[in-house]
């Protein structure tokens, strides 16, 4: 059975708190980064295709320092926001359509928090799940710091080498921040697949 090509779908989240349940996903942003067969990766415009919701709180719970960070107005999600159910279920389809006979993966930097809301959130809200399974992510992190040969301390953004750092500004809109993000993972996988491999398994760049 030949593998599926992988889509890779940056995510970014806007909380008002650090785990789902007690606390809210208050919105996320989604778009196509690119995709890889095994032997080639091409980037993707990350604006060509896009996902963005902003939800109405789960819970009375919320932490002032999340607010602060997010920007959003809680008090107008709470009104205003999408339910739950309807975004999810939405933007699980949104996935399923644009990877169509590709397999979805979800990258984040770093993957752990973003992929914490987003599965949470599926599981529970969307009509028939995540469209990711259980399993399908990858961290931007990991792979700088796997290519980098370096410890996680010395993994962060900030250690980076400018060249693979994005453009686009951070923001702290989901969306923007997503977009921002797949300019980070293309340009981090790209240098990661430019390593030296046996030539049966050098892959390409387009």
């Amino acid at each position: 059975m030949t593998p599926r090509t992988d889509l890779y779908i940056s995510a970014d989240v806007e909380t008002d708190g650090p785990i789902p349940g007690p606390y809210s996903l208050l919105s996320f942003g989604l778009c196509v980064a690119g995709t890889y067969d095994g032997s080639t990766f091409r980037r993707v415009d990350p604006q060509q295709s896009t996902f963005y919701a902003e939800l109405k709180p789960i819970s009375s719970e919320w932490q002032p320092e999340a607010m602060r960070v997010n920007g959003l107005d809680r008090d107008r999600l709470s009104t205003w926001g999408r339910e739950p159910a309807a975004a999810m279920t939405e933007a699980a389809q949104w996935v399923l359509d644009v990877a169509r006979e590709h397999r979805p993966v979800l990258v984040a930097y770093p993957v752990a928090f973003d992929w914490a809301f987003l599965y949470w959130y599926f599981v529970r809200y969307a009509k028939d799940g995540s469209p990711f399974g259980y399993s399908s992510c990858l961290d931007i992190r990991t792979l700088y710091q796997a290519r980098a040969h370096t410890v996680h301390d010395e993994s962060g953004k900030a250690k980076m080498p400018a060249f693979l750092l994005p453009a686009r500004p951070h923001t702290h809109n989901a969306l923007d921040d997503a977009v921002e993000q797949a300019e980070l993972f293309s340009n981090v996988f790209a240098w990661t697949l430019s390593a030296d491999q046996p030539p049966t398994r050098r892959a390409h760049v387009q």
